[in-house]
């Protein structure tokens, strides 16, 4: 998810990217937002699942002679350095060269413990506040991200199972998540799964669609936007999932590749 500032008074998106959230195959498309002049800026992963990284080495405007990039992750259990973790994927003979090949100026780090703070840190133009959210096979963050104009709270791998049933079986609307999402503009959110599908397949780290709008709702969010589809999902199961929100108290709608959103 490619974030710019407000610039002069005008609005959002209409200035070259300058935060990235995650940085899977989708990231190639930032280049052609930026003609693909070099990325100035900061990419936040929530965690290093491969559809949240694998875009790295594609990314062009990032890997340019002249791109300047700070890339963030959630500090490992383990206590491993940000370039070494990412090295686990990108490195001979899995990948023909290192995270340290990559052209331009590139630095590697973990969040901050500020992040976690109450006041969050400054990333560039943003104030940014990272929470830990419950999600299989290594540490996952959400982030609340506001550039004093909106703000928005991302959150796109999350079991909230793991907290307990909830009071409709989706998974607890616990305090990290409420946190997270109170107030905000847009909640991006993980609805990998349909009700029916959770007994079976929660286990594998997911949120149920109907615990995404739930959690708009309960925290006061102006919109919910589903994200994280299985992929066999169709277009028209995906529409039919959205129209069932029609009389909500809030705004749904499905994230689709190309989607812009401004205030």
């Amino acid at each position: 998810m490619a974030l710019s500032a407000h610039d002069d008074g005008s609005p959002a998106g209409s200035s070259s990217p300058t935060l990235l959230l995650d940085a899977g195959t989708g990231v190639r498309r930032v280049s052609a937002l930026l003609d693909k002049r070099p990325f100035i800026g900061t990419i936040l992963l929530t965690h290093l699942h491969w559809d949240h990284i694998q875009g790295l080495p594609f990314f062009e405007s990032g890997d340019h002679p002249d791109s300047a990039v700070t890339l963030l992750l959630p500090p490992q259990e383990d206590g491993a350095d940000a370039e070494s973790v990412l090295a686990r994927m990108m490195s001979p003979p899995l990948f023909p060269i290192r995270p340290n090949n990559l052209r331009g100026s590139w630095t590697f780090g973990v969040l901050s413990p500020d992040a976690f703070g109450d006041d969050g840190v400054a990333v560039g133009a943003f104030s940014v506040t990272a929470r830990d959210v419950p999600h299989k096979g290594g540490r996952t963050v959400g982030y609340r991200v506001s550039d004093g104009h909106s703000t928005i709270a991302y959150i796109p791998d999350h079991c909230p199972t793991e907290m307990g049933p909830g009071p409709e079986g989706w998974g607890e609307y616990h305090p990290a998540v409420l946190e997270l999402a109170r107030n905000v503009d847009v909640l991006i959110h993980d609805a990998h799964l349909f009700p029916e599908e959770v007994a079976a397949q929660a286990s594998f780290g997911h949120a149920a669609a109907d615990y995404a709008v739930g959690l708009g709702c309960r925290a006061g969010a102006r919109k919910v936007v589903l994200f994280h589809h299985r992929p066999d999902r169709t277009d028209e199961a995906l529409d039919g999932l959205v129209a069932r929100f029609s009389t909500y108290p809030v705004s749904v709608c499905g994230a689709a590749d190309g989607m812009e959103l401004a205030p």
